[in-house]
């Protein structure tokens, strides 16, 4: 029985005063892999951006012989994982509730594994963002709560499959996660096109995979960084499957998850087993409301920082951006620079994403980004 239920912070007062705990889904930390491959596309939109991205595609054509493959290229959120969970738990102590935080970086279960063995207060899920290649295109799952003793056996079977798709051992996969109670398996933001193979394909993709796997899944989200229409979209589909809605907020950077769950549970196994018995409430912050593009700007701003407590010693924002040479060797961004100082365009342009960072401008650019969307059902 699906009992789904939606709260938007600003419009009820005591949206939080029923609850026991806040329970933040879906964010990551410096382990999660993010891929360039979609530097063309979107740098093409950005003049700076697209004129610095020409003229190092054009020297390495001229020194390698062959074009960048932004396919080998990846970057990290600025957050390590202690720094993670503690941003996400103190927006929920700032409501007044207990924190249950389950941190999903992609296809990494190292996160999660390093705060459970520090014995971090309050208990650490270990969970993933598994990518499930399907079709032409592939899906995002949130698996929450892996048994942490079974964690590195199960999540080897889960890479094993993502990196060699064959859809008949999906099934049975799927099936032994059901088999332990406290995992919760959500379908994250599934209906976003996130490979690019146009909107009908991906929703007949979509349709197939809830049809053929729907009953092994315990949720779909709403995501904190995808438009409300979309989201809206979301609540309908799960009236017709029968799931219910749940929280998740694909926090990258470092403003806090724009969506949680309310919840009365105590630990993160008690709200695995009431959301698999169809129960959610979810809890819309104000952040949501905000200009995506003024969140996005905000969150490159956050990825471009300089950070010298950085637990692994990654100060510089280039330090986080990596690549993946023919040799097979793991190199940073800094090292393809001349004295590892970066260009001119792209100082410039740090120079003004960070301007954006003062009070006395977010006012301005707020205004001047106005693309928000009304929330309600």
């Amino acid at each position: 029985m699906q009992l789904s239920r939606l709260c938007i912070l600003w419009r009820t007062d005591d949206a939080v005063d029923r609850f026991r705990s806040g329970v933040s889904l879906h964010s990551h930390t410096t382990f999660s892999k993010e891929s360039l491959a979609f530097i063309p596309h979107y740098t093409c939109r950005v003049p700076v951006l697209h004129h610095t991205v020409n003229w190092y595609k054009r020297r390495h054509r001229r020194e390698c012989g062959r074009d960048i493959e932004f396919h080998r290229a990846w970057w990290t959120p600025p957050l390590t994982p202690r720094q993670a969970l503690q941003l996400e738990e103190g927006q929920i102590e700032r409501l007044n509730l207990k924190p249950i935080v389950s941190l999903t970086d992609h296809d990494s279960i190292e996160a999660a594994q390093m705060l459970h063995a520090a014995n971090c207060p309050g208990g650490v899920p270990i969970s993933v963002e598994w990518t499930v290649p399907y079709g032409s295109t592939f899906f995002h799952l949130g698996l929450h709560n892996l048994p942490a003793s079974l964690a590195t056996p199960i999540y080897a079977e889960l890479a094993s499959f993502t990196a060699h798709p064959v859809e008949a051992r999906l099934g049975p996969l799927l099936h032994d996660l059901n088999a332990f109670p406290g995992i919760l398996i959500v379908f994250n933001h599934p209906l976003w096109d996130e490979k690019g193979i146009g909107t009908s394909q991906h929703y007949a993709l979509f349709h197939r995979f809830i049809k053929a796997y729907g009953p092994l899944l315990h949720a779909l989200e709403l995501n904190g960084w995808r438009k409300w229409y979309e989201n809206r979209m979301v609540i309908r589909v799960a009236e017709s499957t029968g799931h219910p809605v749940i929280s998740g907020g694909d926090r990258h950077g470092c403003e806090p998850n724009a969506i949680i769950n309310l919840t009365n549970a105590a630990t993160f196994d008690e709200f695995a087993d009431e959301v698999r018995d169809g129960l959610s409430q979810v809890l819309i912050l104000p952040q949501y409301r905000e200009s995506r593009r003024f969140r996005m700007i905000r969150a490159i701003a956050d990825i471009l920082r300089h950070d010298e407590s950085h637990q692994f010693g990654w100060h510089r924002w280039s330090d986080r951006i990596f690549f993946r040479t023919l040799e097979g060797q793991t190199e940073t961004l800094g090292t393809l620079w001349e004295n590892g100082r970066e260009p001119v365009l792209i100082r410039e342009f740090i120079r003004v994403v960070r301007l954006f960072e003062r009070k006395s401008l977010r006012f301005a650019l707020r205004l001047a980004l106005t693309d928000r969307e009304e929330v309600g059902m």
